[in-house]
């Protein structure tokens, strides 16, 4: 280690800011699911044996938590601490691990004895481990965090959810360690998992006390954030190495609020000494929970005195709480989705004040909607208490359990109603947009085609343009798909699946009709331009150069400047004049108009005529 020591003068919140990586003092040991080369081949052999004697064991006692196979590079470790002797080591033991119930623990002998018995029969080299999470946890009270490492690091054969969680929480503390290990007081784990509570997708609570006794440059909140963005920014990265389901909570204290907190017999900090397991512990958190175990930590008169007098302050929290439902709750939970809901009928949003009036003028006087007892229940409750709130005619105590009950069926019926009229909208909103894009897709077909019926241009769609490869095929299909959604939104319906369908069903409609009439526009662009190209000539003179175009009258295009001949001269004219006699010729045959060549050639000379 030391390449990475520190000055003992270096404080934590100069090494936050250096690429400070100690050496975890645990850190030999496999942080990954990855498995040596080595490992992996003898695992790979004996995999059949393994599944042998699991489904052996768990055939005979079902309640069997975990099954796993402890890491190879490990063994010598674990037979130093289950006293195993050396001729046995010798033979290249594979170490399986068996995790019980607690309830179970009366049996752990006839257990192990049957487990042995199985697995003498399937691989003499087997070596059984049993143990209950007690077991596990009482590893942590010992201090033998190493041993607690090993085990959360086996590769699993069975897992009910016990050792994914505790993995995790063991590479979390491992990438933690890695990077400020002179900084963590104590890394431990509590919550429903120590007391036997939790499912194989159950959060993991952890805590971590941070030594901030030598914070001098840096306020300890500024610290405190600090190290917990690092130690929130590993969850991720223990949770995919492990390959656990398990969400990581950790929870991060500076030893001096933590202390704090203890004294003032905060209930968080005394459940978190009393149920804790340490993972990694500095001579800090053990002490802590042998002294609360003798009841040599007790909360301070203060602190008595200040959960005792809680109790006057009753009746004035309850009928806060009570003023606050009714009031700032109920009025934003039934304004927003109203505001949400004029939004969705293409209203610009608008303020809690213009909310009842706009709800009660489109949807109950104009679109007929709603009934009336859904005005008055907004009215009552954006109006009528919230004005009397917001002029202090309502106070606590005003609004008792009764008055609120009535205040909290009305706004739920209410939010129930808006719901159902969120349905109807969303219908009439489908009907609008289906409706315009099938206008725009047929519209401009119809122009292009000289159709009007959609059956008419469906066919010549075909004929024209798809037969002949100017589109693909499946636009054809995409064009009979709009005509489809359209009738099929027209329809009338209730059925609720259906409308959330027809919903997606107009979105791809929509895209189709983007490419379909993307596709045209750059087809007619393209039609256009080879139109004007056909009527486009170029001449060449010695010292000059124009385009020609042979319209209804001859146009002359010389360096931006638009003429035309009239009576064998030149005239002026403009590039508005050019483009209505390109558009009104766009479909007719090109002449070349040999009188206004002769009118050139008296103009600029002899010049070539180049197509």
């Amino acid at each position: 280690m030391n390449e990475h020591k520190t000055s003992k003068k270096e404080s934590v919140e100069e090494n936050l800011s250096k690429d400070y990586i100690p050496k975890s003092k645990f850190g030999n040991l496999p942080v990954s699911n990855q498995i040596d080369g080595e490992f992996k081949k003898q695992m790979e052999k004996t995999q059949k044996e393994i599944e042998s004697f699991k489904n052996g064991l768990t055939k005979k006692f079902k309640f069997i938590e975990a099954i796993g196979i402890l890491p190879a590079q490990s063994s010598k470790k674990i037979e130093e601490e289950y006293e195993i002797l050396e001729e046995d080591s010798k033979k290249g033991l594979v170490h399986i691990i068996i995790i019980i119930p607690e309830k179970q623990f009366k049996n752990i002998g006839q257990i192990r004895l049957e487990a042995i018995n199985i697995s003498k029969k399937i691989n003499d080299k087997f070596w059984i481990h049993v143990m209950t999470p007690v077991d596990y946890w009482n590893l942590g009270l010992d201090s033998k965090f190493d041993i607690m490492e090993i085990i959360a690091m086996s590769l699993p054969v069975l897992d009910k959810g016990i050792l994914s969680a505790i993995r995790v929480a063991q590479i979390h503390k491992s990438l933690v360690l890695k990077k400020f290990e002179k900084y963590i007081a104590c890394y431990a784990i509590y919550g429903s998992i120590t007391r036997e509570d939790t499912k194989s997708t159950s959060d993991i609570d952890v805590g971590i006390i941070i030594d901030d006794t030598d914070v001098k440059k840096m306020p300890r909140i500024e610290l405190k954030e600090k190290l917990r963005g690092i130690i929130y920014s590993y969850i991720q990265e223990a949770e995919a190495i492990a390959g656990a389901k398990n969400r990581l909570e950790p929870q991060v204290w500076l030893m001096t609020e933590f202390w704090d907190g203890v004294k003032d017999a905060h209930p968080v900090f005394f459940t978190f000494i009393r149920d804790g397991i340490p993972l990694y512990d500095k001579g800090t958190f053990l002490p802590w929970k042998s002294l609360l175990k003798m009841g040599k930590i007790k909360p301070s008169p203060e602190a008595i005195n200040m959960f005792m007098s809680s109790g006057n302050k009753l009746k004035e929290t309850v009928q806060r709480r009570i003023f606050d439902i009714a009031t700032i709750d109920l009025f934003w939970g039934i304004s927003t989705p109203t505001q949400g809901l004029l939004m969705l009928y293409g209203q610009a949003p608008p303020t809690p004040k213009e909310t009842l009036n706009k709800f009660k003028e489109i949807f109950y006087e104009k679109e007929k909607l709603v009934e009336k007892k859904y005005v008055d229940i907004l009215e009552e409750i954006l109006i009528k208490v919230w004005k009397a709130y917001e002029h202090g005619k309502l106070k606590p105590g005003d609004i008792d359990g009764k008055k609120l009950d009535t205040l909290s069926k009305d706004a739920f019926d209410y939010i129930q109603r808006i719901q159902q009229l969120r349905e109807q909208i969303e219908k009439r909103v489908q009907e609008k947009s289906i409706e315009e894009i099938y206008q725009n897709v047929f519209e401009m077909l119809g122009n292009v085609l000289k159709k009007k019926s959609e059956g008419g241009i469906i066919k010549e769609f075909n004929e024209q343009l798809i037969k002949r490869g100017k589109f693909p095929p499946k636009f054809l299909d995409n064009l009979k798909y709009i005509s489809k959604i359209k009738k099929s939104v027209t329809e009338k319906s209730s059925n609720k699946e259906k409308s959330k369908k027809q919903s997606k069903d107009v979105e791809q409609a929509r895209r189709f009709a983007s490419e379909i009439i993307n596709a045209i526009t750059e087809y007619t662009q393209r039609c256009d331009f080879l139109s004007i190209d056909r009527k486009r000539f170029l001449i060449k003179g010695i010292d000059m150069e124009a385009e020609i175009f042979f319209l209804k009258e001859t146009f002359v295009v010389q360096k931006e400047k638009v003429q035309k001949i009239m009576n064998e001269k030149l005239v002026n004219s403009d590039s508005k004049e050019l483009q209505e006699q390109i558009s009104d010729n766009k479909n007719k045959e090109t002449k070349i108009n040999f009188k206004s060549l002769e009118t050139l050639k008296k103009i600029f000379g002899e010049f070539e005529l180049v197509y």
